[in-house]
């Protein structure tokens, strides 16, 4: 049994029918992708996940039981995690205040900083800094921090090298590395490279539906598979 599965779900913004019976599944231990152009379906699959946007026909199970119908507090209080694209930091409250809020109640708080500041070290730097003040790529790992500490079994990552610098990215990168080796990942992103670089499988999405699915392994940005997203 999966860890997560996602059979055929429809998914729907008003009348508009986004995602046109996705399939997948996430293993325990895996880290994997879902790629494909912008506006595809992406990001409404993991919020599909989340109970966000709720599928009107399909199930999502998660550790063998069904999602469908909890709220999304309730999908996160089972252990699934959320980065989304947009990074969401408390920009009033300082970093460590971010950090701080995101450590699970009963858990140690000096532990959890602690973790945040050796994924990125640049975070400890600006600890007393509001997190609104931080640049784009600051406020990505501060994002990323956050899902780090708060000892998830499933962490849903949304575009987390969108709009950042190449050296950011890097950064990013190896911060998700050691984070998928004690977490189940399931990443959207359309740096193909990076994508395949950290996966261990993946999916291409395209117009709500999933056209081609394989392992990384040995896979380049030049497979054939990908040429739609380039379309």
């Amino acid at each position: 049994m999966s860890l997560l599965e996602v059979e055929d779900v429809h998914t729907y913004y008003g009348e508009s029918h986004v995602l046109e019976g996705v399939s997948l599944e996430v293993e325990a231990g895996e880290v994997v992708a879902l790629v494909g152009r912008n506006g595809v379906g992406k990001t409404t699959t993991l919020r599909s996940i989340l109970q966000l946007t709720p599928p009107r026909e399909g199930d999502v199970r998660y550790d063998g039981e069904s999602l469908v119908g909890l709220e999304t507090h309730e999908v996160a209080d089972r252990g699934v995690g959320w980065i989304p694209e947009d990074r969401r930091v408390f920009a009033h409250l300082t970093v460590e205040e971010n950090v701080r809020l995101s450590v699970p109640p009963g858990s140690d708080e000096e532990a959890g900083l602690e973790t945040a500041y050796e994924a990125f070290p640049d975070l400890r730097e600006f600890a007393d800094r509001e997190a609104g003040t931080l640049s784009g790529g600051q406020q990505q790992m501060l994002s990323i921090a956050r899902g780090l500490v708060n000892e998830n079994d499933l962490l849903l990552v949304d575009e987390p090298s969108e709009g950042l610098a190449p050296l950011i990215v890097e950064n990013v990168a190896e911060s998700l590395q050691s984070v998928a080796e004690d977490t189940t990942l399931l990443l959207v992103e359309q740096n193909l490279p990076l994508a395949l670089d950290l996966a261990d499988r993946f999916y291409v999405v395209d117009h709500g539906q999933v056209v081609d699915e394989g392992s990384t392994e040995g896979v380049t940005t030049d497979d054939e598979r990908f040429e739609r997203l380039s379309a």
